[in-house]
């Protein structure tokens, strides 16, 4: 199929490489040329695990464009992945989206096109992604959109530096659609993954007993609702453990332990168990935002979110108080950080705990260093503004620290 991708971040760029790999021919399109330029000279603008290789081996059937002329016209599915950021009160910028479904209808041609939300956005957001495509397409042709297009939604559920794994052996694949015509395009495109009979990359081997990719399928709003729901329950997961760990500490217990002993319970299960600083990226706290202003466009509280968002804000402050109950006070000490992005295998800063931390410590006047295996020259490039000193081994970052933190828990570490 003709699939153009309109964003190459994250989860556009993992969506488009993955679908050139099964063969459909992809055109990943994006605003950023020095993106597009990094993509046409094999390189990847970020960091994810054989991201780059796949694309070496789907490349001819990828193409690189700054301009949706060149991506959308005769293109059978359009993603929209283009970023979401928080806005005020916590609901979600939708300029990019905004500008994207305009940019798809000013460019649609006579074929029928299934216009895909791959962003996490607001519930209702298909009708109204719907009505800025229609309105562009009229604007632009002069004549109405009937049969032109439908809209779906297809939330992402990867994780980063896991993003082709979970993309290519998914827990399960979720489209939202009014319309069968639209949910049965969406089962032709992703069918090979379904019924798992593309041939596995060899860097990257389906997991043994891998059947059938469960499908989920479903009307818009619920679709849309799916992936609020499940990055806020993960959310509370994390907290949920945060708080009994702190408990533990209190009363001597061995959190490890808790936690193993919890999660054995086929009910709660092991995963997002681990007592820690808490979570960061681009999903929690931007979903959980998002969830709760939503809830209170309809006259709803969430108190349990808000909950997990107040927890996860404090687990950020507790790293202080420990340095503080060690040290007594901060003011000239030297803190390493073992760790910069928000977690293992991934260049990612957004909302990562260090750049929290490491700004509570230069504010109270201590010295930090810090290395991450990663993510250092992104850190140099999207905060100059810390002073933080970089080693390039970790052992620097402990050399004549009064302190370390391990922050990301990277392998090596």
């Amino acid at each position: 199929m003709n699939v153009s991708i309109l964003g190459t971040g994250y989860v556009g760029l993992t969506t488009g490489a993955c679908l050139a790999f099964l063969g459909h021919k992809v055109t990943c399109a994006d605003a950023d040329p020095r993106k597009i330029e990094m993509l046409e000279n094999g390189e990847v603008p970020f960091h994810e695990p054989y991201l780059g290789e796949l694309i070496a081996e789907a490349r001819c059937n990828l193409k690189f464009t700054t301009d949706y002329a060149h991506a959308v016209p005769g293109s059978q599915v359009v993603f929209i992945a283009v970023g979401t950021p928080p806005g005020q009160n916590g609901a979600p910028d939708l300029r990019y989206l905004q500008s994207a479904a305009r940019g798809i209808g000013e460019h649609l041609t006579e074929n029928f096109t299934v216009v895909v939300n791959k962003s996490t956005v607001p519930i209702g957001s298909g009708n109204w992604v719907g009505s800025l495509v229609r309105e562009a397409f009229e604007q632009r042709h002069g004549r109405k959109a009937n049969g032109s297009f439908a809209v779906a939604s297809n939330p992402e559920f990867l994780r980063e530096g896991t993003a082709l794994h979970d993309s290519l052996y998914p827990d399960r694949v979720v489209i939202g659609a009014d319309e069968p015509q639209t949910a049965e395009v969406l089962y032709t495109l992703y069918r090979p993954i379904l019924d798992q009979t593309f041939q596995a990359p060899p860097f990257l081997p389906r997991p043994e007993r891998m059947g059938a990719a469960p499908l989920i399928s479903t009307d818009l709003a619920s679709a849309e609702l799916i992936k609020y729901a499940a990055n806020a329950f993960l959310a509370l997961k994390i907290s949920y453990i945060n708080e009994i760990g702190l408990l533990s500490e209190k009363v001597g217990a061995d959190i490890a332990h808790v936690a193993k002993g919890m999660g054995l319970d086929a009910r709660i299960g092991t995963r997002f168990l681990q007592a820690g600083i808490g979570w960061g990226g681009s999903c929690f706290g931007k979903d959980t935002a998002a969830l709760v202003a939503t809830a209170g466009e309809y006259g709803l509280e969430m108190p349990i979110v808000q909950a997990a968002r107040e927890v996860n804000r404090r687990q950020r402050e507790r790293v202080i108080d420990k340095l503080l109950g060690e040290l007594r006070i901060l003011k000239g000490r030297t803190i390493g950080l073992f760790g910069l992005a928000f977690k293992p295998h991934t260049d990612d800063l957004r909302e990562a705990p260090a750049i929290d931390i490491a700004r509570k410590l230069i504010e109270r006047g201590a010295r930090v260093k810090a290395h991450d295996p990663v993510a250092m020259e992104r850190f140099r490039r999207e905060h100059p503004d810390l002073n933080v000193t970089l080693c390039e081994n970790p052992e620097d970052v402990a050399d004549e620290a009064d302190a370390v933190v391990l922050v990301t828990e990277w392998p090596q570490y």
